[in-house]
């Protein structure tokens, strides 16, 4: 299947914002506490992408994933694609020659690729990290991963760039930070490029790709692109 690349009205006004907002890609990470105009420029940029996303249910990123914890680690490709509240999640570790396919909705996860056969379990990260020891915040993830607070974890402290953009987020004990974006387009607000998250000595090092942001509409499959390369 591949998925279909509609127009998404609702992007066109606040793409223009997300521009503006979001003119450096990169940034250090910050030690300052920010000042008051860059809190209220950062929940202005926001305001504008929650607005941007909220019509894009359907969306996919490929790119590459290195986890750690409890001294042990594994890196290699994920291909995520979310419809709704269905998550279809390809890891590969070219390495090992594992590969493993996390499918599910908000109430049952199925894990396949296992010596054993495929696994059932109401909690995707659990399933997930049981199997392989890869310990991924998958449903919290689900929004973090789009540069988003997570509606699935609870509290949660926000820090902005002075570049306006996420730089760090704190929720259910993980502190993610945002190292680097892909600029926005015609068809999305900026996204996610780089993001670190730590809980612990539990570590996911996330470098996307490619993005893609589809309206509602058909249902489809994202391509798969990218080197095999860890990230760093």
């Amino acid at each position: 299947m591949t998925w279909l690349r509609g127009p998404a009205p609702r992007f066109a006004a606040v793409v223009a914002l997300a521009l503006v907002l979001g003119a450096c890609v990169s940034r250090p990470t910050r030690t300052a506490p920010p000042t008051a105009q860059e809190v209220a420029t950062g929940e202005a940029w926001q305001r504008a992408r929650h607005v941007a996303l909220e019509g894009a249910t359907r969306w996919s990123l490929s790119g590459r994933i290195a986890v750690s914890a409890n001294g042990k680690g594994g890196s290699g490709r994920i291909d995520w694609t979310q419809d709704g509240d269905r998550f279809d999640i390809a890891l590969g570790a070219p390495v090992t020659r594992q590969s493993w396919r996390l499918s599910g909705d908000a109430t049952l996860a199925r894990l396949e690729g296992l010596e054993g056969g495929p696994r059932e379990g109401a909690d995707a990260q659990r399933l997930l990290q049981e199997a392989t020891g890869w310990r991924i915040p998958v449903g919290a993830l689900r929004d973090w991963a789009r540069g988003l607070p997570s509606t699935q974890a609870t509290g949660g402290v926000e820090t902005y760039g002075s570049d306006g953009r996420l730089a760090r987020v704190t929720q259910s004990g993980w502190v993610l930070e945002f190292q680097d974006w892909h600029p926005a387009t015609a068809e999305r607000p900026d996204m996610p490029k780089r993001i670190f998250a730590r809980s612990g000595d539990a570590t996911v090092r996330l470098l996307i790709d490619e993005w893609q942001l589809v309206a509602a509409g058909p249902a489809g499959e994202a391509p798969r692109s990218g080197s095999d390369a860890v990230p760093e």
